[in-house]
């Protein structure tokens, strides 16, 4: 085996030791009881809160998706940046406060199913149920897509093969997901975000300064195509809406606003903000230069790039250390595994909140439960892997829009429900399933705009969180308000954020 691949071996090795290694920790730190196993006990520092959910949203596309779509169109990539920042903020701002009041005042929801069953007193379980399989279908496939991203880095990176890269992704996602909850999953994620902000800070600077600085970068890229510098090169205004529309998405995603709901106290809220919005603007900041730097670099050495999402693997490749290159590396795995292990573990709380505990027994105990979690977590993760197993599948094809999909099935419902007193079940249940269904026929109903696919014209996102609002609103008033003791919960979660 070469130098190279034997020193990258090395730094990866040290990660996954790493992060089985906080896996063990939590295992003992963790309360063996649901709220410990699944929420951490409601009782996440700011800072883990901040980066778990960063690093827990952002997934490989941040060090790939982002940097190769900078390399191939240019600055215009700056508005999905843009409507990104703005997105996380609102939902800081308007979600995080209100949502860690609210689902402990709601009977103390651990799940998100459990905050809807629980604000509007659904006692025909309607609600818990058809968001639990929203979340645990699209989570799944989700969970797939996510591993075979750690796969192909394996095989492209390594020249290990792709089923060797899924088991082992997936082995060490489990092992300390599956011991150390969620206690173990926000701690491995605040490691993970820390590495990739060094990542995204590391690599765009050394590119810089290998290619001469900022100027000289500039006028290379203005030299091969000068549209590449205009912000509205090729963009109407419904291609600027569309792109930052994906801020739309975080106020409907179960794997980040569940870390609002494990925060230590509301008043830690602004300082997880604080942190995660600094984070957040550094990364996208690094990985917006780093496919900018990636263009240049491409044409400085006349080498070729057939997949521009590999810029930052190229990086890697001719720009650093051994040793270094293991650690940035394991930055992609840490964006990849990050977003599994969250993944998995709001699907494994859905199976036993939402279906064990509600069908098959009522009245299971904390360590019941804690049980049927661990075992959730591993069904899942086998389910994934064989969903996975052929990294051509279709099925990875699905999940570029379950983000779509869940902001306009979820995201309406929870800043609605948190704003507005007014909302009832039946609001709720009719938005959800109308956000959720217009996001499907504007997908796949094989609708088109002269010969642009719906979806290429306006991302499916925007009507469908726009028609579930309209929804929830007008089918709340028809059917009338809510009981009595939902409004005088209403008023408890205004009082405690005061």
């Amino acid at each position: 085996m070469n130098g190279i691949s034997t020193g990258v071996l090395i730094s990866l090795a040290l990660y996954f030791l790493l992060m089985i290694a906080i896996g063990v920790w939590a295992y003992f730190k963790s309360a063996n009881d649901s709220e410990g196993y699944m929420l951490g006990g409601r009782n996440l520092s700011p800072g883990v809160a901040a980066l778990s959910a960063g690093a827990s949203d952002m997934s490989g596309w941040l060090l790939l998706g982002l940097p190769g779509y900078m390399y191939a169109s240019g600055v215009v990539s700056i508005w999905i940046a843009l409507g990104l920042t703005l997105g996380a903020f609102a939902n800081y701002l308007i979600v995080a406060p209100r949502l860690r009041v609210y689902t402990e005042v709601a009977d103390n929801a651990i799940t998100l199913p459990d905050y809807f069953a629980n604000r509007f007193e659904d006692k025909s379980h309607l609600l818990r149920v058809i968001s639990a399989i929203v979340i645990i279908i699209f989570f799944t496939v989700y969970t797939a897509a996510s591993l075979a991203g750690g796969g192909k880095l394996f095989d492209s990176a390594l020249g290990m093969s792709y089923s060797t890269g899924l088991w082992v992704t997936a082995g060490v996602v489990v092992a300390y997901t599956l011991f150390g909850g969620f206690l173990a999953v926000s701690t491995t994620d605040f490691v993970q975000g820390i590495i990739m902000l060094f990542a995204m800070i590391i690599v765009p600077v050394v590119a810089f300064t290998d290619l001469g600085g900022i100027d000289t970068t500039t006028n290379a890229i203005r030299n091969i195509d000068p549209q590449m510098l205009n912000v509205f090169s090729g963009m109407s205004f419904l291609g600027i809406l569309s792109l930052m529309a994906w801020g739309l998405g975080y106020f409907g995603q179960p794997h980040i606003i569940v870390r609002f709901m494990a925060i230590r106290s509301v008043k830690d809220v602004p300082t997880a903000r604080n942190i995660g919005m600094s984070w957040m603007i550094v990364s996208l900041i690094g990985a917006l230069m780093t496919g900018f730097a990636g263009r240049a670099y491409v044409q400085k050495t006349a080498m070729t790039l057939d997949d521009p999402e590999t810029i930052f693997l190229v990086f890697t490749q001719f720009l650093f250390h051994p040793l270094v290159s293991g650690f940035l590396l394991a930055a992609i795995l840490a964006a990849i595994m990050s977003t599994i292990s969250s993944q998995l573990l709001v699907v494994s709380s859905s199976l036993t909140r939402d279906v064990y505990k509600l069908f098959f027994d009522k009245e299971a105990s904390e360590s019941r439960q804690v049980l049927v979690g661990r075992i959730s977590v591993v069904l899942v993760a086998v389910v994934a892997i064989f969903l996975a197993s052929d990294p051509n599948s279709s099925v990875l094809s699905l999940v570029s829009n379950a983000w779509a999909g869940f902001g306009a099935a979820f995201g309406p419902l929870v800043i609605i429900s948190l704003m507005w007193r007014g909302m009832n079940r039946n609001g709720a249940l009719a938005g959800m399933i109308v956000g959720a269904l217009t996001v499907i026929v504007w997908i796949y109903g094989g609708m088109s705009v002269g010969d642009t696919p719906l979806n290429d014209w306006l991302y499916a996102i925007i009507p469908g969180f726009v028609l579930s609002t309209i929804t929830i609103f007008v089918v709340s008033i028809a059917t009338g308000g809510p009981r009595d003791t939902v409004k005088a919960k209403f008023e408890e979660m205004e009082l405690n954020l005061k």
